[in-house]
């Protein structure tokens, strides 16, 4: 079968079934009805569309006792949503404002699995700055030196060994329209601050906030 972009396209550009990838992009399992009010639906359309996005293997379905909860399907999916993002964005002739209106997005949000927005570049700026990652033909490396200061802060590489997922690479931000870090190294950033509760994610949206003493552990352990 060839590859068909016509049909990809149609799935994705369904105004219903993009709020619904984008509100995905969270990274969290949503349930049907979550969903269409995210896409301000009603369930059953939503259940419609969402059949659709599990047929083509873009979204994935998982049971827990009697609740279904939708999710991405992968990293690839992820990235095209957020290119996507990117490319809608550059194409608005009547602004030159860009990304989300909402401040909070702007500011730290979570992009699939890894930190975006303003901090996020603030992070990849001070990891290319100080030598522990380099950017050369589109490829972005974590330096041995770059090891050492991760490996000083508890990131094991050897974690990594098994995954297909690149250790580091750069995602253009949708509203900085800038690199911040993501691959492996980037979900780990992430996990490890949630997990410290230096900062918690909104319930209705993508934004992750930083409470004052998480913000200044982050920048300090980061030497931002």
């Amino acid at each position: 079968m060839e590859p068909n972009i016509a049909y990809l396209g149609a799935l994705v550009g369904d105004v219903a079934r993009s709020k619904m990838l984008t509100a995905l992009m969270s990274g969290k399992a949503l349930t049907a009805t979550e969903l269409s009010l995210e896409a301000n639906i009603t369930p059953q359309t939503a259940s419609s569309h969402l059949m659709k996005l599990v047929d083509s293997e873009l979204i994935t379905v998982r049971k827990q006792g009697r609740h279904k909860y939708f999710q991405l399907k992968d990293i690839q999916v992820a990235e095209l949503i957020e290119k996507m993002l990117n490319m809608s964005a550059s194409m608005a002739h009547t602004s030159i404002a860009t990304g989300p209106t909402d401040e909070r997005l702007k500011r730290s949000r979570i992009c699939y699995d890894h930190l975006a927005g303003e901090l996020g570049v603030q992070l990849f700026d001070t990891l290319q700055s100080n030598g522990w990652i380099v950017e050369a033909q589109d490829t972005l490396t974590l330096t041995q030196l770059g090891l050492g200061f991760f490996s000083e802060l508890g990131f094991d590489i050897a974690t990594t060994k098994k995954s297909r997922r690149p250790l580091c690479k750069a995602c253009l931000d949708w509203s900085e329209r800038r690199s911040h870090l993501a691959g492996y190294l980037g979900k780990w950033v992430l996990s490890d601050v949630l997990e410290r509760k230096w900062a918690h994610q909104h319930l209705d949206s993508r934004a992750i906030e930083f409470t004052s003493h998480g913000l200044k552990a982050f920048k300090s352990k980061y030497h931002l």
